[in-house]
């Protein structure tokens, strides 16, 4: 039995309110999380990709992504669960066996084909879902089923009315659910009016993205949500940290006797 997992899965439940999952991209990122407190840690694709030196969206080779992210699962005590993307082309078992192996929480596992530019096929989604859950047997492997119904229309340009996201993400979610996913993640949804719907009327765990700027994390939560993530922004913020660093260590450098410690 996966004891991580088993925790994980309680950590949605435990009436204590949202589930907060700082993303992370290195074992440095999950330490820090560890050390600040939080109960559990999510994996950002974005993040480790870039750190790897390669877009987002499935383009790093797959044996990079999940030596790194194995990495952060095992340098940490807490649950992980990890960004698979949209799977990386493995099977249902041996997604399965991977993150067994690994000793990983839980996974994301995204509706986006990234090579066609579109949605997969609801009731194909439904039934990949299915099979990870079999293949789970009984091990409590927390899946949580990221609908991209929001990141599409925002990738084509937009102009697709709200109520038709909408719609489109409660069906996803509904067949998700129902296939075996224990939380699903409409990634982009945004705004009181939105997250408010989908949280009302998704027969399920909802996982909303904590946008800059957006809602917080006490308005999402007084909102319902019972999963709040990062996704990337965590590692954009601490690159432009770093880039400030930088810039100051090079300009207190560049002055006579300076040091970035000189003010």
């Amino acid at each position: 039995m996966n004891s991580k997992a088993q925790e994980l899965r309680r950590l949605h439940s435990d009436g204590s309110g949202p589930l907060l999952l700082p993303t992370v991209w290195d074992v440095t990122g999950a330490r820090a999380a560890e050390a600040a407190g939080f109960s559990a840690v999510a994996t950002t694709s974005d993040g480790i990709a870039s750190t790897l030196g390669y877009g987002g969206r499935e383009s790093a080779p797959r044996d990079e992504m999940l030596a790194a992210a194995a990495r952060i699962v095992r340098s940490v005590p807490l649950p992980v669960t990890v960004d698979l993307e949209g799977g990386y082309g493995l099977g249902a078992e041996e997604i399965v066996r991977w993150l067994t192996e690994v000793g990983a929480a839980g996974c994301n596992i995204e509706d986006s084909l990234h090579a066609r530019g579109s949605l997969a096929d609801v009731e194909e989604q439904a039934e990949r879902i299915a099979g990870i859950r079999a293949a789970a047997g009984d091990t409590p492997l927390v899946v949580n089923a990221r609908i991209d119904t929001f990141l599409r229309d925002r990738i084509s340009g937009g102009g697709t009315p709200e109520a038709e996201l909408v719609a489109e993400t409660l069906q996803r979610a509904e067949a998700y659910l129902a296939a075996g996913a224990d939380c699903v993640f409409p990634i982009l949804a945004s705004g009181r009016e939105t997250v408010g719907e989908l949280v009302g009327k998704i027969p399920g765990p909802v996982n909303i993205l904590c946008l800059p700027g957006g809602l917080s994390v006490r308005e999402l939560a007084d909102l319902g949500v019972a999963r709040i993530s990062w996704g990337p922004f965590i590692h954009d913020h601490a690159r432009e940290q770093l880039l400030a660093h930088l810039t100051q260590i090079r300009r207190a450098g560049a002055e006579p006797g300076g040091g970035v410690g000189d003010g």
